[in-house]
């Protein structure tokens, strides 16, 4: 049996967790499979923490078995599930393995007609690998379809804003509350809101009317906007604080003698933080007319946070 192993992908991260029933169900998911390594190479116990019958079919467990055995005894792949100590060199020999800041390394194996996400946390006594199982071909097309964002739409279904699969949301209550849920991508029509206690599935049409009844918004947080930065008040050149999601600005002890000062103060200061024009630009547009128009976006700024000018269409021969 051919196998590959290599670091998983970010997008690839959003499946190494357990999943709604219905994103399981449209990757061809067979289960999870949570295993135990110990120093020595000689235990590896597992169990399945969740698993589908309709995908856990004797062929797939002949795969699994053989990908398995490989993975703790055949040298081209560490071997990386031999003991911890293996697991440990194979991961700090891998470090772009690993996720953030965290002791967590991920993998994706390839074998047969399945695609394996490998979580490894060698730093654990217990429950130092899981393996998330899908057909590859359907996790493929899933991912495929994920790319094109999931959709915020009104109660008539126009669409408000996109957000990508994985992000996060902002739900503003009728009584000012807020709730913060990532949202994950499960078909054109339907998406999943977690949190730390739990998912729920929704329609985006049913989600709308939600927020309608309870008299709720939401808006989009998206990663490539930072926490906060500075910006520069339109209408009085204040160096002023901006922060993602919120409405309106901060004071600063900062100031310019002017705009073009303003501006250079605000532009050191945000230089500092690692934030750019462009997203300097999206956060004053978000905090002004809302986190959800096309303005609040970085991808709609160049380098220099200048609009970027819609492309125009070529209309041919039409008048």
């Amino acid at each position: 049996m051919e196998l590959t192993l290599r670091p998983a992908t970010p997008t690839e991260r959003l499946y190494a967790k357990r999943q709604c029933i219905p994103i399981m169900e449209r990757c061809g998911s067979p289960g999870i499979l949570v295993a135990e390594l110990d120093d020595s190479g000689t235990a590896f116990c597992s169990h399945w923490d969740i698993w589908d019958p309709a995908w856990k079919t004797p062929e797939f467990s002949v795969e699994l078995d053989a990908m398995i055995e490989m993975l703790r005894s055949d040298q081209r792949y560490g071997p990386v599930l031999k003991n911890i100590p293996a697991m440990i060199a194979y991961c700090l020999n891998n470090q772009e393995s690993r996720i953030m800041q965290s002791p967590e390394y991920l993998f994706r194996v390839d074998a047969g007609y399945h695609a394996y996400l490998l979580r490894c946390t060698p730093s654990e006594l217990l429950d130092n690998a899981y393996i998330y199982a899908y057909r590859r071909d359907l996790l493929e097309r899933h991912m495929k379809e994920a790319e094109k964002g999931i959709r915020f739409v009104t109660t008539e279904g126009k669409e408000k804003f996109r957000v990508s699969d994985g992000e996060q949301i902002r739900i503003i209550t009728g009584g000012d509350g807020t709730r913060d849920r990532t949202a994950r991508y499960i078909d054109a029509g339907h998406m999943e809101l977690s949190h730390e206690w739990g998912s729920t599935v929704y329609s985006i049409r049913e989600f709308a009317e939600r927020l309608e009844q309870t008299g709720g918004m939401v808006i989009p947080m998206r990663s490539t906007l930072p926490d906060k930065c500075y910006a520069v008040l339109p209408s009085s050149d204040e160096i002023i604080i901006v922060k993602k999601g919120e409405s309106g600005y901060y004071r600063t002890d900062k100031y310019g003698h002017d705009r073009a000062e303003a501006l250079e103060v605000a532009s050191e200061c945000n230089e500092r933080g690692g934030v750019t024009k462009a997203q300097t630009a999206a956060m004053l547009a978000g905090s002004l007319f809302g986190w959800e128009v096309p303005a609040a976006d970085p991808k709609n700024y160049d380098e220099q946070g200048q609009p970027i000018k819609p492309k125009r269409h070529d209309r041919g021969n039409a008048r």
